[in-house]
Protein backbone atom coordinates (compact mmCIF):
# COMPACT_ATOMS: atom_id res chain seq x y z
CA UNK A 1 0.00 0.00 0.00
CA UNK A 2 1.44 3.26 -1.25
CA UNK A 3 2.19 5.43 2.50
CA UNK A 4 -0.29 9.00 1.99
CA UNK A 5 1.33 11.92 1.71
CA UNK A 6 2.27 13.89 5.11
CA UNK A 7 2.60 17.37 5.11
CA UNK A 8 6.74 18.46 6.32
CA UNK A 9 7.49 18.09 9.61
CA UNK A 10 8.14 22.23 9.58
CA UNK A 11 5.89 23.64 8.30
CA UNK A 12 3.37 21.34 10.40
CA UNK A 13 5.10 23.08 13.07
CA UNK A 14 4.51 26.26 12.51
CA UNK A 15 0.75 25.86 11.05
CA UNK A 16 0.06 24.28 14.53
CA UNK A 17 1.07 27.92 15.78
CA UNK A 18 -1.55 29.98 13.39
CA UNK A 19 -3.91 31.56 14.86
CA UNK A 20 -7.74 30.41 13.76
CA UNK A 21 -9.94 32.11 11.55
CA UNK A 22 -13.58 32.45 10.95
CA UNK A 23 -12.93 34.23 7.43
CA UNK A 24 -15.94 36.16 7.53
CA UNK A 25 -14.29 39.07 6.05
CA UNK A 26 -11.51 40.57 3.76
CA UNK A 27 -8.34 41.22 5.80
CA UNK A 28 -7.61 44.60 6.85
CA UNK A 29 -5.33 45.98 4.25
CA UNK A 30 -2.90 47.73 6.51
CA UNK A 31 -2.67 44.94 9.05
CA UNK A 32 -1.86 42.47 6.35
CA UNK A 33 0.30 44.27 4.59
CA UNK A 34 2.41 45.63 7.57
CA UNK A 35 2.53 42.38 9.06
CA UNK A 36 4.21 41.18 5.37
CA UNK A 37 6.71 43.89 5.55
CA UNK A 38 7.92 43.77 9.16
CA UNK A 39 8.71 39.78 8.77
CA UNK A 40 10.92 40.88 5.26
CA UNK A 41 15.25 40.74 6.17
CA UNK A 42 17.10 43.74 6.13
CA UNK A 43 18.96 44.08 2.76
CA UNK A 44 22.75 42.80 3.89
CA UNK A 45 20.64 39.83 5.15
CA UNK A 46 18.45 38.86 1.87
CA UNK A 47 19.54 35.28 0.03
CA UNK A 48 20.94 33.63 -2.28
CA UNK A 49 23.64 36.29 -3.24
CA UNK A 50 23.77 37.88 -6.20
CA UNK A 51 26.05 39.70 -8.30
CA UNK A 52 23.93 42.89 -8.27
CA UNK A 53 20.43 43.67 -7.29
CA UNK A 54 19.58 47.30 -8.18
CA UNK A 55 15.91 49.09 -8.34
CA UNK A 56 14.78 50.99 -11.25
CA UNK A 57 12.04 52.48 -13.04
CA UNK A 58 10.42 50.49 -16.38
CA UNK A 59 8.95 53.30 -18.42
CA UNK A 60 6.23 51.67 -20.40
CA UNK A 61 3.81 52.43 -22.81
CA UNK A 62 1.16 52.13 -20.05
CA UNK A 63 3.31 54.44 -17.52
CA UNK A 64 6.25 54.18 -15.19
CA UNK A 65 6.29 50.92 -13.33
CA UNK A 66 8.48 50.19 -10.32
CA UNK A 67 11.30 47.00 -10.88
CA UNK A 68 14.04 45.08 -9.24
CA UNK A 69 16.52 44.01 -11.27
CA UNK A 70 18.57 40.61 -9.91
CA UNK A 71 21.64 40.06 -11.77
CA UNK A 72 23.04 36.70 -10.99
CA UNK A 73 26.82 36.48 -12.26
CA UNK A 74 28.50 39.20 -13.89
CA UNK A 75 28.25 38.24 -18.47
CA UNK A 76 28.39 40.33 -21.30
CA UNK A 77 24.43 39.35 -21.65
CA UNK A 78 21.28 37.54 -19.96
CA UNK A 79 18.29 35.84 -21.10
CA UNK A 80 15.38 37.57 -18.79
CA UNK A 81 12.73 36.42 -16.74
CA UNK A 82 10.03 38.86 -15.68
CA UNK A 83 8.44 38.05 -12.46
CA UNK A 84 5.05 38.56 -11.00
CA UNK A 85 4.58 38.16 -7.06
CA UNK A 86 1.41 36.95 -5.55
CA UNK A 87 -0.73 37.98 -2.96
CA UNK A 88 -4.41 38.13 -3.60
CA UNK A 89 -3.89 41.02 -6.07
CA UNK A 90 -3.87 43.74 -2.91
CA UNK A 91 -0.54 42.50 -0.93
CA UNK A 92 2.90 41.20 -1.71
CA UNK A 93 5.57 43.56 -2.52
CA UNK A 94 9.21 43.52 -4.30
CA UNK A 95 10.31 43.43 -0.81
CA UNK A 96 8.27 40.58 0.36
CA UNK A 97 8.79 38.14 -2.91
CA UNK A 98 12.43 39.50 -3.24
CA UNK A 99 13.79 35.90 -1.97
CA UNK A 100 11.84 34.23 -4.38
CA UNK A 101 12.84 36.85 -7.47
CA UNK A 102 16.59 35.98 -5.93
CA UNK A 103 16.71 32.18 -5.90
CA UNK A 104 14.80 32.15 -9.46
CA UNK A 105 18.09 34.42 -10.91
CA UNK A 106 20.38 32.37 -9.03
CA UNK A 107 19.06 28.82 -10.32
CA UNK A 108 18.32 29.69 -13.88
CA UNK A 109 21.22 32.06 -14.45
CA UNK A 110 18.74 34.26 -16.33
CA UNK A 111 18.53 38.35 -15.43
CA UNK A 112 14.89 38.74 -13.40
CA UNK A 113 12.60 41.45 -13.64
CA UNK A 114 10.11 42.07 -10.43
CA UNK A 115 7.85 43.79 -11.56
CA UNK A 116 6.11 46.57 -8.39
CA UNK A 117 2.53 46.60 -10.22
CA UNK A 118 -0.18 48.64 -8.72
CA UNK A 119 -2.43 46.50 -6.09
CA UNK A 120 -6.28 46.33 -5.61
CA UNK A 121 -7.85 48.60 -4.10
CA UNK A 122 -6.49 51.68 -4.62
CA UNK A 123 -5.87 50.82 -8.05
CA UNK A 124 -8.64 48.88 -9.25
CA UNK A 125 -8.94 45.72 -12.30
CA UNK A 126 -6.80 45.57 -14.62
CA UNK A 127 -4.47 48.10 -13.50
CA UNK A 128 -1.98 45.54 -11.87
CA UNK A 129 -2.56 43.30 -15.13
CA UNK A 130 -1.44 46.27 -17.41
CA UNK A 131 1.73 46.93 -15.55
CA UNK A 132 2.80 43.10 -15.94
CA UNK A 133 2.16 42.83 -19.52
CA UNK A 134 3.37 46.06 -19.97
CA UNK A 135 6.63 45.50 -18.05
CA UNK A 136 7.25 42.06 -20.65
CA UNK A 137 7.01 44.27 -23.38
CA UNK A 138 9.34 47.17 -21.85
CA UNK A 139 11.99 44.06 -21.41
CA UNK A 140 12.00 43.21 -25.12
CA UNK A 141 11.63 46.17 -26.65
CA UNK A 142 14.58 47.67 -24.21
CA UNK A 143 16.96 44.98 -24.44
CA UNK A 144 19.85 46.42 -25.11
CA UNK A 145 19.28 48.67 -22.19
CA UNK A 146 18.73 45.29 -20.15
CA UNK A 147 22.01 43.43 -21.99
CA UNK A 148 19.07 40.53 -23.07
CA UNK A 149 20.90 37.94 -25.57
CA UNK A 150 17.68 37.98 -27.31
CA UNK A 151 17.39 34.39 -26.38
CA UNK A 152 15.06 33.30 -23.30
CA UNK A 153 12.73 36.29 -22.03
CA UNK A 154 10.43 33.79 -19.48
CA UNK A 155 7.71 34.95 -17.23
CA UNK A 156 7.10 33.60 -13.88
CA UNK A 157 4.75 34.16 -10.96
CA UNK A 158 3.48 32.24 -7.78
CA UNK A 159 -0.52 32.20 -6.74
CA UNK A 160 -2.53 35.27 -8.03
CA UNK A 161 1.21 36.15 -10.05
CA UNK A 162 0.39 32.75 -11.58
CA UNK A 163 -2.98 34.31 -12.47
CA UNK A 164 -1.32 37.20 -14.21
CA UNK A 165 1.36 35.25 -16.01
CA UNK A 166 -1.66 32.84 -17.81
CA UNK A 167 -3.30 36.22 -18.44
CA UNK A 168 0.22 38.13 -19.76
CA UNK A 169 0.69 35.19 -21.96
CA UNK A 170 -2.57 35.18 -23.32
CA UNK A 171 -2.63 38.19 -23.92
CA UNK A 172 0.79 38.52 -25.92
CA UNK A 173 -0.37 35.91 -28.08
CA UNK A 174 -3.39 37.81 -28.60
CA UNK A 175 -1.18 40.98 -29.52
CA UNK A 176 0.72 38.72 -31.96
CA UNK A 177 3.45 39.25 -29.15
CA UNK A 178 5.28 35.80 -29.89
CA UNK A 179 8.68 36.88 -27.63
CA UNK A 180 7.86 34.97 -24.53
CA UNK A 181 9.86 31.38 -24.44
CA UNK A 182 8.92 30.17 -21.14
CA UNK A 183 6.16 30.27 -18.37
CA UNK A 184 6.47 28.92 -14.64
CA UNK A 185 3.06 29.17 -12.95
CA UNK A 186 3.99 28.64 -9.04
CA UNK A 187 0.82 27.01 -7.13
CA UNK A 188 -1.38 29.40 -9.58
CA UNK A 189 -4.77 30.69 -8.82
CA UNK A 190 -6.69 30.60 -12.48
CA UNK A 191 -10.02 30.05 -11.84
CA UNK A 192 -11.82 32.76 -9.25
CA UNK A 193 -15.01 30.62 -9.32
CA UNK A 194 -14.92 29.16 -5.39
CA UNK A 195 -17.58 26.85 -6.13
CA UNK A 196 -16.50 24.13 -3.66
CA UNK A 197 -17.38 21.04 -5.64
CA UNK A 198 -15.62 22.38 -8.66
CA UNK A 199 -12.07 20.88 -7.80
CA UNK A 200 -11.41 18.31 -4.68
CA UNK A 201 -8.41 19.85 -3.79
CA UNK A 202 -10.70 22.70 -2.18
CA UNK A 203 -12.60 20.54 0.26
CA UNK A 204 -9.51 18.08 0.75
CA UNK A 205 -7.53 21.35 1.49
CA UNK A 206 -10.08 23.05 2.84
CA UNK A 207 -8.47 23.87 6.40
CA UNK A 208 -5.54 23.64 8.21
CA UNK A 209 -2.77 24.37 5.34
CA UNK A 210 -2.35 28.11 5.73
CA UNK A 211 -4.48 29.52 2.79
CA UNK A 212 -7.92 28.09 3.41
CA UNK A 213 -10.53 27.35 1.26
CA UNK A 214 -13.37 29.48 2.94
CA UNK A 215 -11.08 32.42 3.14
CA UNK A 216 -10.46 32.55 -0.89
CA UNK A 217 -13.47 34.24 -1.74
CA UNK A 218 -12.62 37.15 1.26
CA UNK A 219 -9.10 37.35 0.34
CA UNK A 220 -9.90 37.94 -3.54
CA UNK A 221 -12.79 40.33 -2.82
CA UNK A 222 -10.44 42.95 -3.14
CA UNK A 223 -9.80 42.11 -6.64
CA UNK A 224 -13.55 40.85 -7.57
CA UNK A 225 -14.77 44.39 -6.20
CA UNK A 226 -12.40 46.19 -8.22
CA UNK A 227 -14.63 45.24 -11.44
CA UNK A 228 -11.89 41.61 -11.86
CA UNK A 229 -15.55 39.26 -13.21
CA UNK A 230 -14.72 35.55 -12.87
CA UNK A 231 -16.03 34.61 -16.08
CA UNK A 232 -13.41 36.51 -17.74
CA UNK A 233 -10.52 34.35 -18.94
CA UNK A 234 -8.01 37.56 -18.07
CA UNK A 235 -9.51 36.85 -14.02
CA UNK A 236 -9.96 33.07 -14.62
CA UNK A 237 -7.74 32.19 -17.06
CA UNK A 238 -8.82 28.51 -16.86
CA UNK A 239 -12.02 29.82 -18.65
CA UNK A 240 -10.13 30.94 -21.70
CA UNK A 241 -11.45 28.65 -24.96
CA UNK A 242 -8.46 28.09 -26.86
CA UNK A 243 -5.18 28.01 -25.06
CA UNK A 244 -3.14 26.84 -28.06
CA UNK A 245 -0.30 28.80 -29.12
CA UNK A 246 1.38 29.25 -25.88
CA UNK A 247 4.74 29.25 -24.71
CA UNK A 248 6.17 25.67 -23.07
CA UNK A 249 5.26 26.11 -19.32
CA UNK A 250 6.38 24.50 -16.11
CA UNK A 251 2.73 24.43 -13.49
CA UNK A 252 4.47 23.91 -9.60
CA UNK A 253 1.70 22.71 -7.38
CA UNK A 254 1.23 21.65 -3.92
CA UNK A 255 -0.19 18.75 -2.32
CA UNK A 256 -1.56 20.41 0.79
CA UNK A 257 -3.25 23.67 -1.18
CA UNK A 258 -6.64 24.15 -2.06
CA UNK A 259 -6.07 25.49 -5.42
CA UNK A 260 -3.83 22.28 -6.26
CA UNK A 261 -6.41 20.96 -8.59
CA UNK A 262 -6.95 23.99 -10.81
CA UNK A 263 -3.49 24.43 -11.56
CA UNK A 264 -3.04 20.84 -12.58
CA UNK A 265 -6.17 21.14 -14.52
CA UNK A 266 -5.19 23.71 -16.27
CA UNK A 267 -1.90 22.50 -17.07
CA UNK A 268 -4.02 19.55 -18.66
CA UNK A 269 -6.01 22.46 -20.91
CA UNK A 270 -2.45 23.32 -21.82
CA UNK A 271 -1.39 19.86 -22.85
CA UNK A 272 -4.59 19.21 -24.66
CA UNK A 273 -4.29 22.55 -26.74
CA UNK A 274 -0.36 21.26 -27.96
CA UNK A 275 1.64 23.00 -25.51
CA UNK A 276 4.63 21.59 -24.07
CA UNK A 277 3.93 21.41 -20.02
CA UNK A 278 5.46 19.96 -17.20
CA UNK A 279 3.61 19.31 -13.68
CA UNK A 280 5.38 19.41 -10.92
CA UNK A 281 3.44 18.55 -7.29
CA UNK A 282 5.54 18.90 -4.26
CA UNK A 283 3.77 16.63 -1.92
CA UNK A 284 4.96 18.06 1.31
CA UNK A 285 4.20 21.32 0.73
CA UNK A 286 1.54 23.56 1.28
CA UNK A 287 -0.31 26.81 -0.57
CA UNK A 288 3.09 29.66 -1.08
CA UNK A 289 5.69 27.34 0.15
CA UNK A 290 8.32 28.83 -2.42
CA UNK A 291 7.84 31.81 -0.62
CA UNK A 292 7.60 30.74 3.01
CA UNK A 293 9.44 27.93 3.08
CA UNK A 294 12.36 27.80 0.75
CA UNK A 295 14.85 27.12 3.59
CA UNK A 296 13.72 23.87 3.69
CA UNK A 297 15.83 21.86 1.24
CA UNK A 298 13.59 19.83 -0.07
CA UNK A 299 11.35 22.70 -0.76
CA UNK A 300 13.67 24.98 -2.04
CA UNK A 301 14.16 22.60 -4.95
CA UNK A 302 11.19 23.84 -6.22
CA UNK A 303 13.48 26.86 -7.25
CA UNK A 304 15.99 24.31 -8.91
CA UNK A 305 13.55 22.41 -10.80
CA UNK A 306 12.28 26.52 -12.22
CA UNK A 307 15.86 27.05 -13.17
CA UNK A 308 16.35 24.10 -15.03
CA UNK A 309 13.33 23.94 -17.41
CA UNK A 310 14.29 27.75 -17.54
CA UNK A 311 17.72 26.50 -19.00
CA UNK A 312 16.04 23.92 -21.35
CA UNK A 313 17.97 21.07 -19.22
Amino acid sequence: MTAQPQIHPEIAKILAMLPQDDHAAAPDLDAWRGGEESRVPAPADRTPQLHEVRDATAATAGGDVPVRIYTPVEAESYGLLVYFHGGAFFSGSLDTHDGAARALAKESGLRVVSVGYRRVPEDPYPAGLQDCYHVVRWAAENGEELDWDGGTLAVAGDSSGGTFVAAVTAMAHDDGFETITHQVLMYPSVDLDFDEDRYPSLRENAVGYGLETPGLRPFNSYYLDSGADPADPLVSPIKREDLSGLPQALVITAQFDPLRDEGEAYARRLKDAGVDVTVSRYEQANHGFMVNFAWIPELYQAFVEAGQFLKGD
